[in-house]
């Protein structure tokens, strides 16, 4: 017997006029929104002009969202490109699939052109980016919700989540509930972004490696979750292809968290590497204890 569960959304999109509004869109630009946000508090808290992080965004964003796509469209291409598939909807965004490993890495190239551009190490912005990146996923993960997908094993759980027969498998039980992997991740990506807020304040942390603790922490809560979806993947040696990317990443991350590095202390040299573009606003931190502001 059934208490209690999640029911599904009403729907996905709202239409204003011929103009589609989607849930999945308005998720992951909500994500993006608290990210630029928090972001830019960061960075001026280390003494960086916050226009620094609007520039970059312009340049991550879209090479990030490109990348998420590629990521998932190259790992399961069956979904698109088999007989009988139509693989124009392999740009089809607006229906789900973004890698977020894909989004990592093509992001970090956008990231980099943009920090290049202002003069700013890569590491300096991954460091205060990272617990507004994990931010974003914990929000964007919440348009699979209004999409019905990236569910779990079926589950009688009080938060157990309602899929209407449309998005779910025709062979699991008519009661449709299943675990909501979404919430689980969700959930888990705040708890991130707190430990890294937590860790960022308590410690003084060697440049690079807060980025590295959000990709570690991030993978290990991924790796677990993973276990329950029963969305399509594809497996290689009896483990779906996102374990193995999660494990080597993971294992990547916890190499950089080990390796001992120490900074060499600021000179005058290295400040006069980050001139401010204004009187007021340097734009890169000048050293690596910053100012703390609260977040």
């Amino acid at each position: 017997m059934v208490l209690a569960y999640l029911p599904s959304p009403s729907q996905g999109v709202w239409h204003v006029g011929p103009i589609p509004i989607r849930a999945y869109a308005l998720c992951i630009i909500a994500g993006i929104v608290i990210a630029i946000w928090l972001t830019q508090r960061r960075w001026t808290a280390r003494g960086g002009n916050p226009d620094d992080i609007l520039d970059i965004a312009m340049w991550a964003v879209p090479f990030g969202i490109v990348g998420g796509r590629l990521y998932h469209v190259i790992t399961d291409p069956e979904l698109y490109f088999l007989p009988g598939r139509d693989p124009i909807k392999a740009f089809y965004i607006w229906d789900g699939g973004l890698g977020i490993w894909g989004a990592v890495a093509l992001g970090a190239l956008g990231a980099w052109i943009g920090c290049r551009r202002r003069g700013i190490h890569l590491l300096d912005f991954g460091d205060a980016l990272a617990p507004g990146l994990i931010l974003a996923q914990a929000i964007g993960r919440w348009g699979n919700y209004f999409n019905q997908e990236l569910y779990g094993r079926p589950t009688t759980l009080p938060w157990a989540v309602q899929i209407d027969p449309a998005h779910r498998p025709a062979d699991t039980p008519q009661i449709g509930l299943y675990h909501p992997t979404f919430l689980y991740e969700s959930l888990w990506n705040v708890a991130v972004a707190l430990l890294l807020l937590w860790v960022d304040r308590r410690f003084t942390v060697p440049r690079g490696k807060l980025f590295a603790l959000y990709v570690a922490a991030y993978t290990v809560g991924r790796g677990a979750i993973e276990a329950l979806r029963i969305d399509h993947a594809n497996h290689f040696l009896g483990l779906r292809l996102n374990d193995w990317t999660s494990l080597i990443v993971f294992l990547g991350a916890l190499t950089v968290l080990l390796w001992p590095r120490r900074d060499p202390p600021a000179t005058e040299e290295s400040a006069a590497n980050h001139e401010p573009s204004t009187t007021h606003h340097p734009s890169a931190p000048a050293s690596r204890k910053p100012k703390r502001s609260p977040e």
